[in-house]
């Protein structure tokens, strides 16, 4: 089964860092990643730049509406991800539990999504 790690947070939370607590912070990932890719389970991951570069686009009655970001109503956005494949949801879990987002505070967290399998 596959499933997507959404690495979610307060993207503002990292203004109030340190340049060492950025760099624990880069170090952690990569030995994650790292982690990932010797278990065999790793399909992709990546980052994502901050609101202030994304838009969002809805369509309504046929016309289009775009809002460029950042999105100041938006306490939690998505930071990035990993896409994995696992043979169960429990794996997937601890997975996500290992995942140094988990750890950072109660504002960030890994949200664990199953990708639909279509035949």
């Amino acid at each position: 089964m596959r499933y997507a790690l959404l690495i979610t947070g307060d993207e503002k939370a990292s203004e109030n860092m340190s340049a060492e607590e950025g760099a624990a912070i880069v170090t952690a990932y990569k030995r994650y990643t790292e982690d990932l890719m010797k278990a065999g389970v790793l399909l992709a991951g990546e980052g994502f730049h901050r609101t202030d570069r994304g838009a969002r686009v809805s369509v309504a009655f046929g016309k289009r509406k775009v809002t460029d970001g950042p999105f100041s109503e938006s306490k939690e956005v998505i930071g990035g991800y990993f896409l994995i494949q696992v043979k169960t949801r429990d794996e997937a879990l601890e997975w996500a539990s290992r995942c140094p987002a988990a750890h950072y505070s109660d504002r960030s967290f890994v949200e664990v999504r199953e990708i639909m399998e279509f035949s």
